[in-house]
């Protein structure tokens, strides 16, 4: 295999991820009613997405950074293993105990366990990429 062929194997997960939580970062910040049935009624709903916008965009840039420089790669890919499967966690407790949200939110966790999966194994086989 190709140096450029390995070298985008072993970051798909990571680009893959930037494309999609970017946007959503975004969006849960500036507008979360655009995609989601979400009013924000307080100050402090504001700030709750803000803050998840926040987290959003700075592990975002840790992961550009992992892309970049390949010493950062095992902690930036280490990080999206942890948030994919969070986010994941936390979606499916939702799912048992609030009951099935919108497509878009199944679609979601189904994408981040994927991609926490996927994050998992190339962390196990990162010397095949070196």
């Amino acid at each position: 295999m190709m140096k450029n062929e390995k070298r985008i194997r072993k970051n798909l997960n990571l680009i893959i991820s930037i494309f999609i939580v970017i946007p959503v970062a975004l969006v849960y910040g500036f507008q979360p009613d655009l995609l989601f049935d979400i009013t924000i009624n307080s100050i402090d709903e504001a700030n709750i997405f803000k803050a998840i916008m926040g987290l959003y965009l700075c592990f975002s840039a840790l992961w550009i950074i992992g892309i970049l420089k390949p010493a950062f790669w095992k902690i930036a890919t280490v990080s999206n293993m942890v948030f994919m499967l969070g986010l994941a966690f936390g979606r499916s407790i939702s799912i048992l105990s609030d009951g099935m949200p919108s497509t878009l939110f199944v679609l979601g966790t189904i994408g981040e366990l994927v991609l926490g999966i996927y994050a998992s194994y190339l962390l196990k086989k990162q010397k095949s990429f070196e």
